[in-house]
């Protein structure tokens, strides 16, 4: 398995490369397994190399987001503490929240993080959904 490690926008990413199988590229990228379909090449190129550089950007991007992320002055942000995969969210948007409850899990190296409210509050949005892939500073939720 052959390890790259790349910085992209300023966040740093861990690229391993394992096997590589009928155009299959089996890929792991800050510790989630991707498996990734390669193009065929006319040209000769190291194939490796070519689905590093362009799989592992793809494949942790994080989408635009659909609603702003900006808190007003009170409100209070609850960020991704690491990179990682959404599993749960226990709670809705207008729900009102103690400082200790989970509000979701963030699964990060196949374990599942429990992530708390921080604040008594209400919910004011939820910036991420169920499955989707965030990076370390994402902006999980608002509490009001």
């Amino acid at each position: 398995m052959k390890e790259y490690k790349y910085k992209i926008n300023g966040h740093d990413y861990e690229v391993k490369v394992g096997d590589i199988e009928n155009n299959i590229a089996h890929l792991e990228v800050n510790g989630v397994p991707y498996s990734v379909e390669l193009e065929e090449e006319k040209v000769s190129k190291p194939v490796i190399k070519r689905a590093a550089a362009e799989s592992a950007p793809a494949a942790v991007a994080p989408k635009p987001a659909a609603k702003p992320t900006a808190a007003a002055d009170g409100d209070y942000v609850i960020a991704s503490p690491l990179p990682g995969v959404i599993k749960e969210i226990y709670v809705k948007e207008g729900q009102q929240v103690k400082a200790s409850d989970v509000v979701c899990i963030l699964e990060a190296m196949k374990m599942g993080n429990e992530i708390h409210a921080g604040k008594d509050g209400v919910v004011k949005s939820i910036q991420v959904g169920k499955d989707e892939s965030v990076l370390e500073g994402t902006t999980i939720m608002i509490i009001g």
